[in-house]
């Protein structure tokens, strides 16, 4: 519905990114949404502008000229829209100013610690640190972190409802000590929410309702089986909103222009993920490859089959600014792996260090690109690992103890990443969404997530997922009909048997049957890739017979008959073996790489 009450004709949308502001124009076109145009400026938060409204309009100036429609009346948005003028809706997301950054504390680090590190991240924070009571810090030594730190929010949480009262007070009396200054003004009051035990309300205002912007909402970890983050993440953004945003440059002009509540980027994207998986009934993972940071989210299912959404972000890890970090992390032989030819080992640090200085640039051979994708591989995976670690079901929860035993050892939790059970992953960032060959991506993301029996793969085609989320709020329907109509682009199936075999040997045999008429039936060795032609819109019905060894989702050994859609890149049946393995001798692995890209033309010849 638009502001006077007809039915949602155009939507306007803007993400102001920390360094681009993109906008996007919706309308309806007969029974669907689509994506009509998209333009995008440079940001305008900082000096010597200060006033991020003006990277907005231009480009809202931008979009208007490429339509050939009027948006803009002596720089105001018309709304709602009046014949071909205006526009029903405007929406918008922010991450400009470093975006949300936030410090959590709690009593547990492995328990509540962890479940407000969930919260927080959920929202589309970045988190600075945990504090925790348990995290054998000294309190001058916490305090003196807080200081320096200066983050925009904290989120303070800790024991169950009517528990213990005492440590979480404790740290409430750290922070208190500590009075940290905000970042962005000096005007206002640095906010804190308390989700902690609701026993403990009174004593916490005590300490500090005279020092920080206090709110109360219901604990986030209200007995210890259970998890509770939604009234917090939503408190999160408004208080981003409220205090955050509102002392930005030119945020409150912005804030009188919305038609919803501008949300941080990230957890715009997470909405997009999580609106998906629940309409389609499917287990996500998503991730976003940025210059500095890599984001992770996921939707995957409890063992009481409650979808549970999850996001992580590796500040350390990215493609330009942080290159260097992910070089560091993942090893120089890690990163060589990937490498289908002879490099030398300092060749590959220079190039590195150049990308650091010259963080814009984009590769100039295929021998750049061939080492940007390398390292990407292992951006992505060790990304990933770091999602595991913190996207596990409830920690502590198997057996009843007292609250020093749980401070001696938090019970560590079953990661709910469960590959044979993933659907589908969508990949975003520059890297993944304009590489000069989607089987490029395609190729990369089943390198770094190495997903098992059958998984869908896909690429945000031009970084919209954060306008979809925020616009999710507003309309599912119109949000869901861009995603996949214009925001997707499909690059196939992958068929991944788990198991490590001999080179050579039987791994399965396959019926692949495209509509009516092709068949195609193959028995297909160990440590192959193949690759079908199989188009955007085409479904393939698979029976697939795994040897003894292998397990494609049923067991070992075990028949499936499954569907596979198509896309831009077709069907991949990947025969390497999980967990993928790679030979360290030089000669042997250039050998295998080559095939393996031979055999998905992924570079030219």
């Amino acid at each position: 519905m638009n502001e006077s009450g007809g039915e949602l004709r155009s939507i306007l949308a803007t993400d102001c990114g920390s360094t681009t502001t993109k906008a996007i124009l919706i309308e309806k076109r007969g029974d669907e949404y689509q994506l009509i145009v998209r333009g995008e400026a440079p940001t305008t938060v900082e000096a010597p502008v200060e006033d991020v409204t003006a990277g907005v309009i231009n480009a809202i100036t931008e979009v208007e000229e490429l339509a050939g429609r009027k948006l803009l009346d002596n720089g105001v948005i018309i709304k709602p829209q009046n014949g071909d003028d205006g526009v029903d809706i405007y929406i918008s997301t922010s991450s400009a100013g470093g975006g949300l950054q936030m410090m959590v504390a709690g009593v547990v680090r492995n328990l509540t610690g962890e479940s407000a590190e969930r919260a927080a991240l959920g929202a589309g924070a970045i988190v600075m640190d945990v504090i925790a009571s348990n995290d054998k810090r000294l309190p001058h030594e916490k305090i003196e972190r807080i200081r320096h730190l200066r983050p925009d929010m904290l989120l303070l949480s800790g024991g169950v409802d009517g528990g213990t009262t005492s440590h979480v007070v404790e740290l409430a009396e750290i922070i208190a000590a500590a009075r940290p200054q905000p970042r962005l003004g000096i005007a206002y009051e640095l906010p804190l929410i308390y989700a902690g035990n609701k026993d403990a309300h009174e004593l916490i205002k005590e300490r500090l309702d005279d020092v920080m912007s206090l709110e109360i909402v219901d604990n986030l970890r209200p007995v210890l089986e259970r998890e509770d983050l939604m009234p917090t993440r939503h408190k999160i953004q408004d208080q981003f909103l409220e205090h955050v945003m509102a002392h930005a440059p030119g945020y409150k002009k912005l804030i009188e222009w919305t038609d919803a509540p501008i949300m941080p980027t990230p957890g715009a994207v997470g909405e997009i993920i999580q609106t998906v998986s629940s309409q389609q009934d499917i287990q996500v993972v998503g991730v976003d490859i940025g210059g500095a940071t890599t984001d992770v989210f996921s939707v995957f299912k409890n063992r009481d089959s409650e979808a549970i959404f999850n996001r992580t972000v590796s500040a350390n890890l990215g493609m330009s600014y942080s290159v260097s970090n992910v070089l560091a992390e993942a090893g120089l032989e890690n990163v060589m792996r990937w490498v289908p030819f002879d490099i030398e080992v300092g060749d590959l640090r220079n190039r590195v260090k150049n990308k650091m200085i010259r963080p814009t640039t984009i590769p100039q051979t295929l021998q750049e690109l061939v080492l940007e994708q390398a390292i990407a591989r292992e951006a992505l995976r060790l990304a990933f690992d770091q999602h595991k670690q913190l996207a596990v079901e409830l920690r502590g929860v198997q057996q009843q103890r007292t609250i020093s035993e749980a401070f001696d050892q938090a019970e560590s939790g079953q990661t709910l990443v469960n590959m044979i059970s993933l659907d589908m992953i969508v990949g975003s960032g520059g890297v993944l969404s304009h590489a000069p060959r989607r089987q490029q991506s395609m190729l990369m993301m089943i390198d770094a997530f190495q997903p098992e029996g059958i998984t869908h793969l896909a690429v945000d085609s031009i970084f919209m997922m954060p306008q979809l989320g925020v616009l999710a709020q507003v309309n599912e329907e119109a949000a869901t009909h861009v995603f996949e109509r214009d925001c997707l682009i499909h690059l196939g199936t992958c068929v991944a048997p788990i198991g490590i075999g001999k080179e050579g040997e039987s791994c399965l045999s396959v019926e692949i049957r495209i509509g009516d008429t092709q068949v195609i039936t193959e028995d297909i060795t160990y440590g192959e890739l193949r690759h079908y032609d199989l188009g955007l819109g085409e479904k393939a019905l698979l029976k697939i017979q795994p040897s003894r060894k292998f397990d494609v989702g049923a067991g070992r050994g075990t028949h499936i008959e499954t569907e596979a859609m198509g896309g831009v890149v077709g069907l991949v049946i990947d025969t390497r073996g999980r967990p993928l393995e790679i030979s360290s001798v030089s000669a042997e692995r250039v050998a295998k790489l080559t095939e393996w890209h031979k055999a998905l033309d992924t570079y030219p010849n």
